[in-house]
């Protein structure tokens, strides 16, 4: 059985609240592999003189936690360091 961790995130756009619901997948998809659903929770918008100047959603995203071989000995400090050294590439 695998364990599944869902994280909440704020996505962001000028066009649409579905774009705001993709730029969340696809930022998260920067640092997580596997995702393996998105939920839209809740969906506002900033207005500007009557008008929508940008439109967010609240999304639950779900991914696997994948089992380790051997328990991971390193700290936080380095596994986070190595997660951003795999975003610049």
């Amino acid at each position: 059985m695998t364990a599944v961790k869902i994280i909440e995130l704020l996505g962001t756009s000028e066009k649409s609240w579905e774009d705001a619901a993709k730029n969340a997948l696809g930022d998260a998809a920067y640092t997580i592999e596997d995702i393996h659903g998105i939920e839209v929770t809740d969906m506002t918008a900033d207005v500007v003189d009557g008008d929508i100047v940008q439109y967010k959603t609240t999304c639950r995203i779900a991914f696997p936690v994948h089992e380790h071989a051997e328990p991971m000995r390193e700290g936080i400090a380095s596994r986070v360091k190595k997660s951003a050294s795999k975003v610049r590439r």
